[in-house]
């Protein structure tokens, strides 16, 4: 039985439009129970939380308003987005429902694409708000981890390694998040601002202005992936060269708007919107749909951010219980470069060459990535963060070639046979322990392993050659 896209809690005290809403839901594969009451819808949530509410406004014994209004005040239930459904269509009737705590507004008789299309929207919202929060305390349980585990690792290069990092891994759950924000921002603008005007402003258009714009908005929502810079630039010069040989006015922003909402070419039927004098005010409304859909991936691809680094903090700081157990090498090798993220992104072109058909490997995880972490530390300040990282994962035999090679001025000779001695350090004082690759031979050898060193000027390469238990 395939897995339901969604648990949707139906309330209205007639029986016809119950059946129409559950009976279109169901077949798209949503989850839905009914509710012929606000009492009932009451006990119905109190029993089972639904990821989202259709709830009808007119109803006797308690109305739509009070149960949002219940619900709202209500903890465990407030943050469960409420669809209000309604012949009303009174602005001042719509401005108290979002007041209230709705997200959204369906007017009867309903339409099946818009109903629809509404249901899809704000569940996705509403997961990614979940995504976002469970994101969060797992976070801030990472970080309240790391910091219990402090003392215990007050003397090892390990939390040497995790100081020098923390505040960019920090930078870099603070870029999700507040991109994050952002977002949301956007979406609640339009939520307050638009949403509640969007059906009266579209019916005082001509019928030709309302198909234009809404087919505007299809195109703006189908657009294609995120063009460059320079891809930008290029098309809209020629959108800019099209706008004046058509006499449009304002060419600057229509081709801004145009572009911003991924519409380049083929605007023919848009041109007789565009010359009307109040074009501006017409592209608004698709525009900020465009912006809605635009901020809603920027959370998914935010939230996916931010979930890598809340993997690669927790991979990091985790500690064997004193057993072997198999490991991902190239996933082992991406959480460091990922807390690195940082420090690469800056001036650093990293290159990687992974077999894909390499087993996993017997270790102790956490020194594993020791290993990685101090290579990639060294090889980043023999660049000085400006050059070329290269890392090759492949099998040999029965054992797993680690090669890192970075683009830095190289080992002298006279000190290549003194680099792996405890506390040897070229780094000036208080930079460095010596003790960074005496531990990666250590666990190395621990493993039954072996590391070889190759430097010339502009390249150094460690080999670390791990068997496949």
């Amino acid at each position: 039985m395939p897995e339901s896209k969604g648990n949707i809690l139906l309330v209205d005290d007639t029986h016809a439009n119950l059946q129409i809403l559950s009976e279109m839901l169901s077949q798209q594969g949503y989850k839905i129970r009914l509710a012929i009451s606000g009492k009932f819808a009451l006990k119905s949530i109190d029993f089972a939380l639904p990821d989202l509410i259709l709830l009808d406004i007119q109803m006797p014994e308690m109305n739509g308003y009070e149960v949002c209004e219940k619900l709202k005040a209500n903890e465990r239930t407030r943050d469960i987005p409420v669809i209000f459904l309604t012949a009303l269509n009174d602005t001042s009737d719509k401005i108290k429902g979002l007041s209230l705590g709705a997200v959204d507004y369906i007017i009867k008789p309903f339409h099946v694409e818009e109903v629809l299309a509404r249901v899809k929207t704000h569940l996705k919202v509403h997961h990614l708000q979940q995504q976002l929060v469970a994101q969060n305390k797992e976070l801030q349980a990472t970080l309240e981890n790391l910091q219990l585990t402090q003392q215990e690792l007050i003397k090892s290069e390990k939390l040497a390694a995790l100081g020098q990092l923390i505040a960019g891994v920090a930078h870099e759950i603070n870029n999700p998040l507040g991109a994050i924000t952002s977002s949301l921002g956007i979406i609640n603008n339009f939520k307050h601002q638009y949403l509640a005007q969007l059906p009266d402003y579209l019916s005082s258009l001509p019928k030709k202005q309302q198909q234009a714009i809404l087919e505007l908005v299809t195109r703006a929502l189908n657009k294609a992936p995120r063009l460059s810079t320079k891809e930008e630039r290029k098309l809209k010069r020629k959108l800019i060269r099209q706008l004046e040989k058509n006499n449009i006015e304002r060419v600057e922003f229509v081709a801004d708007t145009l572009v911003d909402m991924g519409i380049f070419n083929d605007i023919e039927p848009f041109l007789f919107l565009l010359e009307n004098p109040n074009s501006q005010q017409l592209l608004d409304i698709p525009s900020k749909i465009s912006d809605f859909q635009r901020s809603i991936e920027t959370i998914d691809n935010a939230s996916q951010r931010a979930a890598r680094i809340v993997f690669a903090l927790k991979s990091f700081s985790r500690f064997d219980k004193g057993e072997k157990s198999p490991i991902d090498i190239v996933e082992s090798i991406e959480t460091v470069l990922t807390l690195y993220h940082n420090k690469l992104k800056h001036g650093v072109n990293v290159i990687r060459h992974y077999e894909k058909s390499l087993p996993p490997i017997l270790c102790y995880a956490d020194e594993i990535n020791q290993i990685w972490m101090n290579l990639i530390h060294n090889a980043l300040q023999a660049m000085n963060y400006k050059g070329t990282l290269t890392i090759d994962v492949s099998q040999q035999d029965n054992n797993a070639v680690i090669k890192i090679t970075d683009s830095g001025k190289g080992i002298p000779p006279e000190i290549k046979d003194k680099i792996f001695e405890p506390f040897f350090t070229t780094k000036p004082p208080g930079e460095g322990s010596g003790l960074g690759l005496d531990i990666v031979l250590k666990i190395i050898e621990k493993h039954d392993g072996d590391i070889v060193v190759e430097s010339q000027p502009g390249k150094t390469t460690f080999t670390i050659i791990l068997p496949i238990e």
